[in-house]
């Protein structure tokens, strides 16, 4: 991946919440919307998107427990816990109630908000999501635990990059795709070990598919149909759970279907929250 944003932040500030302290960005103005990042990514990732969506609503990026400039707590976390973590980040900054935008492992986190807090979810968006690990998705999170462990920021990057862009993307765009694993290197803020094993295990235990039929508000499911990372049956799967709940698959992306096709993914989502 090469989407961190290198510029400085426009606001950086902390609040405690769920026993830990938790870094967010705010971006924009009107109604709010949360954007919840996946896995080893802090909320930079966003800036392609809500550069965007910022014009329509009040961006609220956290960063997760486990990354960024959040507190980093040893021990495996849950999609449950983390949900926790959004939920007293609403009560701090006085949101009752907000649109929520899911990436992945945010995706997770999301459904476990909407379950647990159904009054702080609006609507939400769910990207590249799943309701439940299988021994393949199992065994993908054990294998990053194992290579964060053991290579180097560039090589680990080598291997999220394989995992989250399709081929057709990854022949298009081999320069920058070297950039952004040279930009690893220079991580300001490295994700430590310990994040990583904690943000793993909420991803790997997540199971939500049983309870998933609870959740009335609106959804969006979105993804793409080549992605290996998250197959598309566990969209599907997800879609096929919610009572309340829209289905779009990206032909020929990946699990960085988002990126892919940045500009059709950007209008799509504002559109349907602004409709949500």
């Amino acid at each position: 991946m090469s989407r961190r944003r290198t510029k400085p932040i426009h606001k950086m500030p902390k609040v405690e919440t769920n026993g830990i302290t938790l870094n967010y960005e705010e971006r924009g103005n009107g109604d709010p919307l949360i954007c919840i990042m996946g896995i080893t990514a802090d909320h930079s990732v966003w800036e392609a998107h809500v550069e965007e969506w910022s014009q329509d609503f009040r961006c609220i990026l956290p960063d997760n427990r486990g990354v960024g400039l959040s507190d980093k707590p040893e021990g495996d976390y849950t999609s449950a816990t983390m949900a926790d973590d959004i939920a007293g980040l609403m009560e701090v900054l006085d949101i009752p109630s907000a649109r929520i935008v899911g990436c992945s492992m945010g995706s997770i986190i999301t459904q476990q908000l909407a379950l647990r807090h159904p009054e702080k979810v609006k609507s939400a968006v769910l990207m590249c999501t799943w309701a439940r690990c299988d021994a393949y998705a199992h065994q993908i999170f054990e294998h990053m635990k194992t290579i964060k462990a053991r290579l180097t920021p560039e090589e680990f990057m080598n291997y999220i990059q394989l995992l989250i862009f399709g081929k057709p993307h990854w022949d298009a765009h081999v320069e920058e795709l070297a950039e952004g694993r040279l930009e690893a290197n220079n991580q300001q803020i490295p994700q430590p070990l310990v994040g990583l094993l904690g943000q793993a295990a909420a991803c790997q235990t997540h199971n939500a598919l049983d309870r998933l039929g609870e959740i009335t508000c609106p959804h969006l499911v979105i993804g793409g149909e080549i992605d290996l990372f998250t197959p598309k049956w566990m969209s599907e799967e997800v879609h096929a759970a919610l009572p309340n709940s829209e289905l779009f698959l990206y032909p020929d992306a990946g699990h960085g279907f988002h990126f892919e096709n940045l500009e059709d993914f950007n209008q799509r989502v504002c559109k349907w929250l602004l409709a949500h």
